[in-house]
This record gives C-alpha cells, structure tokens and sequence, in this order.
C-alpha cells in the first residue's frame, strides 16, 4: 500500500521533492496557501530568469554559508544535473557570459514552471490550492484549513521572509517556535545595504553604476558591479558579501567593506599610470589613464583629502582598497532573500525535524544563506531532489 506524504508549499524546493518521488511507493498532495504555485519563482524570474549557475561543483558548494550543511544535497543533485533534469521535461538551457545558466532564449519563467507541474499531473500528484497550514493537533498530524491532515510523512518548504507580496513572508515561524524547534530570526541577504552618503556625492551621483570593481568584507572578495542608490549600495558585486557585512552589523552596529576600483590592475600598476602620466590633471589622469568613471572619480575627490588626493603613492593605495562603512541592511521585504528559518541543529542530515518524526523542512525556511547567480534555486531544487531520494530509499 502507498504511503502519503503531504508537501506543504509550492516553491522550487517543493515541486522538485514531488518530481522525484516515486510515484509507485507514494501517494503525493502539495498544499498551497495561494491560488497557484511558484509565484516568488515567477517574480524572481522578471529580473532575468537565471536557473542556477556553471561553475565546477566543488567550488559552487563553497558559495553557500554555512559551507558544510548543503554539501550532500549539492552533490547529490548539481547543477549538472539540474540542466540535464529540465532539458528532459522541455526546457534546454544556456550558459551566459556571466557563466549563470539560463532557458534558452524566448522561454519564460511561466512555461518552466508549468512544464514542472506538467510532470506532476503526469505523476498523479495533486495540487490543492487556498490550503493554508496553522500547525499540527495533538498526533502532531499537520492542520491544514483547519482540519487535520492524515498522512504518512510531511515535508514543509515555506520560504523565507521576504517578498511578501508573493506569500513569502515567514509567518510559519512563530508557529514552529511554539514546537519547541529551534528557530533564527529572519534576516535580509542579497540587499541593499545603508550608507551615509555625503550629500555632495549623492546628489550627483545617485543612480549611477560603479562597473567592473570588486568589493572585499573580512578578506572575502566580490567582483561585479553596484548601484549608487540615495540609500546606499546594491547589485552582485556586494550581495555576495551578506554574511560577513551582516556579521559586523551585528558585532559593531556597522560594517566596514573596501572597493577597488581596478581589480586588475596590480597597485604598482596603477601608481605607475598616475606618475607617468602626461595628464597635469589628476582628474584626467584618473579619468584617461585609468578609465574611472565620473562616479569612481567623484567618490575618491570628495571622500578624500585634497592632500590625500594629489599624493599618487596614497591616491593609487585608495584606488586598490576604498573604504566604505555601512551601517544597516533595507527591509526584509525589499531583500531578495533571507537567512533565518529553522534552525541547522533542529534537522538531521536529512532534513527531518529531531523533534517531529517523519516531518522534514527544506529550501529556504532552513537557515543557510547563497548569493545570487543561480545558487539559491540550486540549493532549493537539491534540497528538494536530495529528500525525494532518502524517501524514495527508506520510506
């Protein structure tokens, strides 16, 4: 006889623990608190649909904080293998130039997911939609819509905090804290974060990108390029440092990170260029010698000193290593994801909860934290394939 299992959210991680489960060993109901499936996945999508991304595995584990906890999931189910999974079900893929992996052109987010719930309807695995979990009732069986769920096992893929306008706003927590499970609050990752601009800089320069820099917090260093917002700094070249500027954040009320503006360039190099310049100028130096932007420019002059400024030996040093302070992340709801969820030690290795038997959580309600570029949806379609596979053996 097929054992029930009930999946309790309709994300990436869900929708791919449905897809490999055995459809001969179980019998499978997803519930949906809205009235369709994937919808942070759709809006994720609008910004530039990336899957996952090309790098070698062994380095692609090491995005993920903490390294260690996403290793066997990873490695079960990589990216590799995701690409290969969804050429199968009619969605081929790309690598960029950016080395993300993408559909191939003229796909869209909507047409993968429903090429996703396309194969679950072919497996017999049933969707119920406006069911929204509450807790459990005393045989710890999950109540859902107010009535209490019979089934054999119940994997929980409730997201995480942000983006609520997509459902996506943790409010499950307080529910699985009243459990006794060990719970982390919700903190914003893969955000803007806060910086006192000097009215001068910022109202010149608000809107404006700084290209092809890389940004360094604790020794971790970033490549990429960030936004000058009136609030601060956003984009790749600093979301991939959430943990360690957070990690000041909450030592010393604020974080120091530093930007070198010519990654590749050596600082020998770059005091060579201003010394030998034909430019008198050290704003035409900077600017026709070393190719800064207005914007890079702008930051060096007003933030520095005019001794600062005009001495090449200092200028090249801050040109290699700029430092900024920050001192806050945006709102949750403006993150594009969040750490926080169910605490590393509440779960085995295999994701089941230690206090709840037969009751797993995963995807991004588990306290782990990626960057953006294709790793946070890996995570959660490892997750998802990894436990479909310790089901499908041990269930």
């Amino acid at each position: 006889m097929k054992k029930r299992i009930a999946i309790i959210g309709s994300g990436p991680a869900a929708l791919l623990l449905a897809a490999f489960l055995d459809p001969q060993k179980f019998t499978v109901t997803i519930y949906e608190k809205n009235k369709t499936s994937g919808r942070k996945f759709l809006v994720a999508g609008k910004g530039g649909f990336n899957l996952t991304h090309s790098e070698d595995i062994n380095q692609f584990i090491k995005r993920y904080t903490p390294k260690y906890f996403l290793e066997e999931a990873l490695l079960s189910f990589t990216n590799n293998d995701f690409r290969n999974w969804l050429d199968t079900i009619g969605i081929p893929t790309y690598v960029g130039s950016s080395k993300r992996v993408f559909p191939e052109e003229g796909i869209k987010p909507i047409e993968v997911l429903n090429a996703i719930l396309q194969l679950l309807n072919e497996k017999g695995v049933i969707i119920k939609y406006e069911h929204t979990f509450s807790g459990w009732d005393d045989t710890s069986s999950p109540v859902i819509n107010n009535k209490s769920i019979q089934t054999d096992y119940t994997a929980f893929a409730l997201g995480g905090g942000s983006w609520k306008i997509t459902g996506s706003n943790g409010s499950w927590l307080k529910t699985f804290a009243k459990k006794e499970i060990e719970t982390k609050p919700f903190q914003a990752s893969n955000c803007a974060y806060q910086i006192d601009w000097h009215p001068d800089f910022i109202q010149n320069n608000e809107g404006t990108p700084l290209k092809n820099i890389a940004i360094s917090c604790n020794d971790v260093i970033q490549k990429g390029e960030a936004v000058i917002t009136k609030f601060g700094l956003e984009g790749n070249a600093i979301y991939g440092l959430s943990p360690q500027i957070r990690g000041q954040l909450s030592s010393n009320s604020k974080a120091t990170i530093f930007i070198d503006f010519k990654p590749l360039l050596t600082l020998d190099n770059i005091h060579s260029k201003i010394t030998t310049s034909k430019f008198r100028n050290t704003s035409e130096i900077l600017k026709k010698e070393l190719k800064l932007s207005t914007s890079q420019i702008n930051l060096l002059k007003i933030y520095l000193s005019k001794d600062v400024y005009l001495n090449a030996e200092l200028l090249a040093k801050h040109i290699k290593k700029f430092p900024l302070e920050i001192i806050n992340t945006a709102a949750i709801d403006k993150a594009i994801s969040t750490v926080g969820g169910i605490g590393l030690n509440a779960i085995s290795k295999n994701y089941e909860l230690k206090k709840m038997p037969n009751q797993f959580c995963i995807g991004e309600m588990v306290d782990w934290d990626a960057p953006t570029g294709g790793y946070l949806l890996q995570a959660c379609a490892s997750t998802g394939a990894f436990l479909a596979k310790h089901l499908n053996e041990n269930g």
